[in-house]
């Protein structure tokens, strides 16, 4: 072979020792990297539990189980975690993160320092769905959802941002429900403190399944859920959804709009731009983590309930409330604040 010949073999060679990291199959590129959950909160809340229970589970299967590390990115209700990961973030898979459900929305109603575009996100998928729901006090003269046009329910409620309180006001401004909304209230854990003391009737709060941490506000004897905030009902809760009150086209699409935060569960993205291979690896690894064994023993010691959804049910989600008319977002605001 001539000096000629060698160069070329030593140059496809070489090339070959040095293939670019986006160019790497799937199944090898993960071996020996660190892979970041970045959460928009800080530690021991919902996100950072659920994001840390994961990084326990997910590296055994993800080939080449790569050591992954949660990392908390708090600060504007998630914004700013939201925007790292879609302008800042590597884009090739060993970043993922686990924004607040809001984020869509927030993105459609343009709220202000928002910088990305939730149906650009690639969807990995959810380990939950926590249903919102009325909590309200046995004591209570209301005893049916359909009390509320008739009687006044004076409901907790807390910043005029969260969805506890957009909830309220929604039932107030936009199906004419007679709610008297007192404010100012820290936390659920507050609230119902508060309703033990008749200080408040109601308020509004998600609620998990059979083993969840709220459910002994029910088992108690001191609270019962009035009704859902879902198109459906919730299994086994045996009360109606808010959705069978509505008397309008328009009211079932702010309702929907509203509900669509709630059905995104705690979701997994990852940035825009990661290989579709690799995002096809993570999916399939996350669905593989929620499912396996030792991850539901210890989710069940938690008193974290599993309702598994996909990437792609996440996806078709994002793009549902992405697609929203303007005119109905608009409403949706104006309904969801005081008068």
């Amino acid at each position: 072979m001539g000096a000629r010949g060698a160069a070329v073999v030593f140059a496809i060679g070489g090339a070959m020792l040095f293939v670019p990291a986006s160019a790497q199959p799937a199944d090898q590129f993960y071996k020996g990297k660190q892979v970041r959950i970045v959460v928009g909160s800080t530690g021991g809340g919902d996100y950072d539990v659920w994001a840390r229970l994961l990084a326990r589970h997910m590296p055994r299967h993800i080939p080449g189980n790569p050591n992954i590390i949660v990392e908390n990115m708090p600060g504007a209700g998630t914004l700013v975690a939201t925007n790292h990961l879609f302008n800042v973030a590597p884009r090739d898979g060993t970043a993922i993160g686990m924004p607040s459900r809001s984020m869509p929305a927030a993105a459609v109603m343009k709220v202000a320092n928002v910088r990305f575009d939730p149906v650009k996100f690639n969807w990995i998928g959810s380990p939950e769905v926590n249903h919102l729901v009325i909590y309200i006090n046995n004591a209570s003269a209301i005893k049916k959802p359909a009390d509320l046009f008739e009687r006044e329910l004076i409901v907790g409620a807390t910043g005029l941002a969260q969805g506890i309180t957009v909830g309220p006001y929604l039932l107030k401004n936009l199906l004419g429900m007679n709610l008297k909304i007192v404010t100012g209230y820290r936390s659920p854990g507050d609230m119902a403190l508060a309703a033990s003391r008749n200080e408040i009737e109601a308020f509004a709060n998600t609620i998990g399944g059979a083993a969840g941490a709220r459910r002994p506000w029910v088992e108690s004897g001191q609270m019962r859920v009035l009704f859902n905030f879902e198109p459906e009902p919730v299994p086994g809760l045996g009360v109606p959804t808010v959705f069978e009150f509505v008397k309008t086209d328009e009211q079932r699409k702010i309702l929907t709009f509203f509900a669509s935060n709630v059905l995104l569960g705690r979701p997994v993205v990852a940035p825009p731009g990661v290989p579709p291979e690799r995002v096809a690896l993570l999916r399939r690894a996350f669905e593989a983590a929620v499912k396996d064994p030792a991850l539901l023993k210890e989710a069940e010691g938690m008193s974290l309930e599993i309702a598994l959804q996909s990437g792609a049910r996440l996806a078709e989600l994002v793009a549902g409330v992405a697609a929203t008319p303007p005119e109905i977002i608009s409403r949706a605001e104006r309904m969801s604040r005081p008068d």
